[in-house]
């Protein structure tokens, strides 16, 4: 991928985060999801030392679902059946704030991604024990905060673990995509005063 701006940088973090909670919503609501923008948003938590802001994901082509929601919300196109996806993503950048204020938190995080990164590398390429092992990670850290992000959908598609494996994974990535956006300076301003900056810069990155 070519050099980005810092606003299309900003485009992209806020595409991972909606792109995550998107897959939430399905998974809650259908049990059925986009396996490819699964993988593309997934993988993004075992880069934990990018060159760039823009190789956490390694191309924008697997972030277009994210960058099409991103780009219809800032226009004013929300439709009804988005409205949760925004609501998880408000969630998790408030997880993220809390998570900011714990290192010792973050140090595990990062070690037990590792640690599934090797499992990786030599043992499965499995969508169901990938999620399983970040799920692991996200209910021994994350869901220790008092503040939970209630997910709603169909009882029987959340009651599969493999599903709720899956959410767990998705909110973690969705967590590592605010921390980019916190990173590069995002901030609820920044959302009110480039609302037509960042849509441009979604289509952008949807054209490349």
């Amino acid at each position: 991928m070519t050099a980005l701006t810092r606003i299309q940088q900003r485009a992209l973090a806020l595409a991972g985060i909606l792109q995550a909670t998107q897959l939430v919503d399905q998974l809650a609501r259908s049990g059925q999801m986009d396996a490819a923008a699964f993988n593309a948003i997934v993988h993004s938590l075992f880069v934990l030392d990018p060159d760039s802001p823009e190789a956490v994901y390694g191309s924008a082509v697997g972030l277009k679902p994210g960058l099409q929601l991103l780009h219809d919300l800032l226009r004013g196109n929300r439709r009804p059946d988005q409205q949760q996806a925004v609501r998880y993503a408000i969630g998790v950048l408030h997880l993220q704030k809390k998570l900011a204020a714990e290192p010792e938190m973050q140090a595990v995080i990062r070690s037990r991604l590792q640690h599934v990164e090797r499992k990786l590398e030599h043992f499965t390429q499995d969508i169901n024990e990938i999620s399983a092992s970040i799920a692991g990670i996200y209910q021994d850290t994350i869901s220790h905060f008092k503040y939970r992000i209630q997910v709603s959908g169909s009882q029987q598609q959340l009651q599969d673990s493999n599903n709720a494996n899956k959410i767990r994974a998705l909110l973690l990535a969705a967590i590592r995509s605010a921390v980019l956006w916190r990173q590069l300076g995002g901030s609820r301003w920044q959302l009110l005063l480039h609302r037509g900056a960042l849509a441009q810069a979604a289509q952008q990155l949807m054209n490349m």
